[in-house]
């Protein structure tokens, strides 16, 4: 958009402005004077942006993201990279799904609890369980107990 120069910006700004400010005439008379006086201040910032050049900036700014988003819809190259992004991203789960089973580690690797890294999770938490140490007295009255909480699923 080289070929606008500034005076065709400011004179966009300037006419925007006055259309504004006719139609916050018609909004005056319909809904009072506070709604039109709102439409007054609306109606001179365009001529505002005009003469800041901001109105040139918008206009660079939305003809620069409609031009990527072109590219980004129309070209192959945009679209195999984000093909490939999906391709990393499921790699990304499913390597978290066989790091969370234990899946696929090498025979000499060691889990981060010390134990190997071919046993199973349920067979890690057996020896656990079984490094537990026993009371030392034995009261019948709390292996009663113990039963009754066994017996209904509470351990």
């Amino acid at each position: 958009m080289g070929a606008i120069d500034t005076s065709t910006w400011q004179a966009l700004g300037l006419l925007l402005t006055v259309v504004g400010l006719v139609l916050s005439l018609l909004v005056w008379r319909r809904r009072g004077a506070t709604a039109g006086l709102r439409g007054v201040a609306w109606s001179l910032l365009p001529a505002a942006a005009g003469l800041t050049g901001t109105l040139k900036l918008v206009w660079e700014i939305g003809d620069d993201i409609a031009s990527w988003a072109a590219r980004l819809v129309f070209s192959p190259v945009v679209w195999a990279g984000i093909v490939l992004a999906g391709v990393s991203l499921m790699v990304f789960a499913v390597t978290a799904a066989m790091r969370a089973r234990g899946v696929g580690r090498s025979p000499g690797a060691r889990t981060s609890e010390g134990g190997d890294a071919q046993q199973l999770p349920q067979q890690r938490s057996s020896t656990k369980a079984a490094g537990k140490a026993q009371p030392a007295v034995q009261d019948k009255d709390m292996d009663d107990i113990e039963a009754i909480l066994r017996k209904h699923g509470i351990t």
